[in-house]
């Protein structure tokens, strides 16, 4: 069977599954589960897991959501800081609920929600559609999802990621959407990141029940992990649209497991892949390097453009690809990327990324940030060094 009739059957199953109404209108209409008017553009912010896992506590928090906005990242659209797991005690309260570690969150949620707030940001949280989180070191909401629910909006969170471990077993596409209901339920405008793994396809069912889904496993901060991350990620491009949006995890830009070539590609990939853009490094002691990246203001637009369509391959040769996915005003984001060991040349050529041959386009390179001067008809050609890419904004000439 071929990948698109499969993916096309296989969406009709999940959407078979996940209605209990056997009107083909309630298929329809199943966007009113999470009305919830986020996520018109991929959200763009910080997480703790990829640098600090673990050791987090709010002056972490804080120093973090003071960083964003002295180093300018907050006025570029990187408004969420996102505490992920092991901020709760291993138990709940006599009344149920979740209960805030004491001795690293000793000031509340809600205090720390307030300061966030304070600095024009929004606050996320961690939990879990599980008995235990991840790191077995606090609940999950599984059976408390409604309590949870209201536990956050009373906090003032504004986004909940929302991971797959230590579960009773039974599918996602049940579990997910009880806590969707729940967070619907508060009136409370939360995004609902959905971090399932990719295992059941949650590109094929997650716009109805969440604002972002994972499409991979975890990433690490190596070359091999996230470009893997990268093409399976690209498989389900056709499922993203405002609302709702592939994720293959954090970016891992800065944490120094890469090049900086290779970090461009992975913030160039998961720009024109409209990913979230979620920095993975500790912001309080950013890298020059790090901040050219991950700053770029023309790559930022690509991801943020109201359009809201992913890119794809549009051509494999070897070690080298072009990605490409139209822009609003007819404007085209190309990118060459060589995955290989050596300096190459490479070609997008129109009929590849679905335009006429014949029409001509100037080309602007976000990386170098200069519009290049000669104008281009049937192709663009560019020598691109082992493991980095080029990217352009093709912009038609009348």
């Amino acid at each position: 069977m071929e990948l698109t009739s499969a993916l096309a059957w296989l969406t009709t199953c999940l959407l078979l599954t996940l209605t209990s109404s056997t009107d083909p209108q309630s298929l329809i209409n199943r966007r009113n589960l999470l009305g919830n008017g986020l996520g018109s553009t991929p959200p763009m912010g910080w997480s703790s897991w990829n640098y600090f896992n673990c050791k987090i506590d709010e002056a972490t928090i804080k120093q973090t959501a003071d960083a964003l906005v002295s180093t300018g990242l907050a006025k570029l659209g990187y408004k969420y800081v996102n505490i992920d797991d092991c901020w709760a005690e291993s138990s709940r309260d006599d009344k149920g609920a979740l209960v805030p570690k004491r001795t690293t969150f000793p000031s509340g949620i809600k205090v720390l929600a307030d300061y966030v707030h304070s600095k024009g940001l929004k606050l996320g949280i961690y939990s879990d559609a599980g008995f235990y989180t991840c790191s077995k070191e606090q609940p999950g909401s599984l059976g408390h999802e409604e309590q949870d629910a209201q536990t956050f909006a009373s906090w003032g969170i504004d986004f909940l990621k929302y991971d797959n471990c230590n579960n009773d077993g039974s599918r996602p596409t049940l579990r997910y959407p009880v806590m969707t209901r729940a967070l619907m339920k508060t009136k409370r405008p939360i995004f609902f990141n959905l971090c399932e793994w990719g295992d059941m396809h949650p590109a094929l069912w997650g716009y109805t029940v969440g604002n972002s889904w994972r499409t991979t496993n975890d990433i690490s901060d190596t070359w091999e992990s996230m470009v893997s991350r990268a093409d399976q990620n690209e498989v389900y491009a056709d499922f993203a649209r405002p609302g709702g949006w592939n994720d293959p995890d954090m970016l891992e830009v800065g944490n120094g497991g890469m090049t900086k070539n290779e970090y461009i590609v992975h913030f160039s990939i998961w720009a024109i892949s409209k990913s979230p853009l979620v920095i993975g490094c500790d912001v309080r002691n950013i890298s020059k390097d790090t901040m050219e990246i991950i700053a770029n203001k023309e790559v930022i637009a690509v991801n943020q453009d109201k359009l809201g369509v992913q890119a794809k391959k549009v051509r494999m040769e070897g070690d080298w690809e072009v990605w490409a996915g139209p822009l609003t005003h007819g404007r085209i984001a190309v990118l060459l990327l060589n995955r290989g060991a050596w300096l190459t040349t490479i070609t997008a050529h129109w009929e590849d990324i679905g335009i006429a041959p014949a029409t001509t386009f100037k080309a602007r390179d976000l990386w170098k940030h200069k519009t290049l001067k000669p104008r281009f008809t049937g192709n663009l050609t560019d020598s691109v060094e082992a493991h980095a890419c080029k990217m352009f904004i093709l912009s038609p000439v009348f």
